[in-house]
């Protein structure tokens, strides 16, 4: 969905046929300033949709970001400055929030991921775990973590998963399956295996990714170590399956060159982040 339309039914949704409470309380000629600022330590996402859903709602409000997507924030830090109408402000609150905090809870949570494999030769990356309809917002901010976005969709990249596998009648076979079609429409192919006897079966294949899907420390020391031996290209290693933030650094240096997170996307705690008018 696009962005407009989507902050259009956002509002919609909240809205309905009326503030009732802002109308009742605040004088229609009133005008003041807003603040929104961070009630903790984060990373921001999502300025975009925010911006968009005041705009939407009163082009007249004058909107003075004071962070960008990536920056991170501290308890009482500033993000926003908004001034003109109370009224469209205090009815904006509520979705401009939802959007901003949602997403900037993503980064936050991508950003802990990211520093927890410092110095190592690993990126994190996401998944399509994401909310429907939400996807290209969140993937957006998973990246302002400092995360790599893995495939948008089933139509960017071939990722022959542990289904496909069981319906193609094997490894080798579902790789052979997809390896022509895929060259001609300059997809890359990743394959899903779960034991290193899959592993195996798949490197003759030469995929140009393997997801080394719920492996053991020892498992993944060993897949790596295999790989290393090929002579010429060699497949990027993506490690995915049971991973959190206590033990993703121990994932990380096994060697592999990814690991791959849906919880970045599917159970990153919103960030706690407040709208208040100026006294």
């Amino acid at each position: 969905m696009e962005l407009e339309a989507l902050v259009r039914a956002a509002l919609a949704e909240d809205i309905g046929d009326g503030d009732r409470t802002t109308a009742w309380t605040v004088p229609e000629t009133a005008t003041g300033r807003a603040r929104i600022v961070a009630k903790a330590h984060g990373v921001i996402a999502g300025r975009e949709a925010a911006d968009l859903v005041f705009r939407t709602l009163d082009s007249e409000l004058a909107l003075d970001w004071r962070r960008r997507d990536g920056d991170r924030v501290a308890p009482d830090d500033e993000v926003l400055e908004i001034g003109g109408a109370l009224r469209s402000i205090l009815t904006a609150e509520r979705t401009a929030l939802n959007f901003l905090g949602r997403l900037s809870g993503i980064a936050t949570l991508a950003a802990r991921y990211v520093k927890a494999v410092e110095n190592t030769e690993c990126r994190i990356a996401d998944t399509r775990k994401t909310t429907p309809g939400l996807r290209t917002l969140e993937k957006r901010a998973a990246a302002a973590g400092g995360a790599l976005n893995h495939r948008m969709g089933l139509f960017d990249m071939v990722l022959v998963k542990e289904n496909h596998v069981r319906v193609a009648g094997g490894v080798a076979a579902a790789l052979q399956a997809v390896e022509g079609p895929a060259a001609g429409q300059r997809l890359e192919v990743e394959i899903e295996v779960r034991t290193l006897d899959e592993l195996d079966e798949a490197l003759t294949e030469r995929p140009a990714r393997i997801l080394l899907d719920n492996m053991t420390r020892r498992e993944l020391q060993e897949a790596v170590r295999r790989v290393g031996t090929m002579r010429g290209g060699r497949p990027l290693l993506e490690a995915s399956g049971g991973v959190t933030l206590e033990n993703v650094r121990e994932i990380a240096a096994t060697g592999v060159d990814l690991v791959s997170i849906g919880a970045i996307t599917h159970s990153a705690p919103a960030l706690d982040l407040s709208l208040l008018v100026a006294e």
